[in-house]
């Protein structure tokens, strides 16, 4: 029977080994930070530009209606303020 193991003692490997079993070279972690950096600033622009444009074609259908709603109303009052300016007074 095995003595009890502690979970505290986690092994603690020196050397990476790769799967064909031969050493790995070391980790270059400024060039994988740059890495890093630069596909998430990447992403992160991707996202901001398609949401810009999200918001531009959200705020360009409110402003339609708007208009849409607004202009009958508007052309009326232009019309009867012209149209009564031009009878004079009788």
């Amino acid at each position: 029977m095995l003595p009890p193991t502690d979970p505290r003692d986690i092994p603690v490997l020196t050397d990476a080994i790769d799967e064909q079993g031969g050493a790995r070279p070391p980790l270059d972690t400024k060039a994988v930070h740059a890495a890093i950096l630069s596909e998430t600033l990447e992403l992160a622009d991707s996202l901001l530009h398609q949401a810009v444009r999200d918001i531009e074609a959200t705020l360009f259908e409110r402003v339609l209606d708007r208009l849409r709603a607004q202009l009958p109303e508007l052309v009326d009052r232009v019309l009867r303020e012209h149209l009564g300016a031009e009878r004079g007074p009788l």
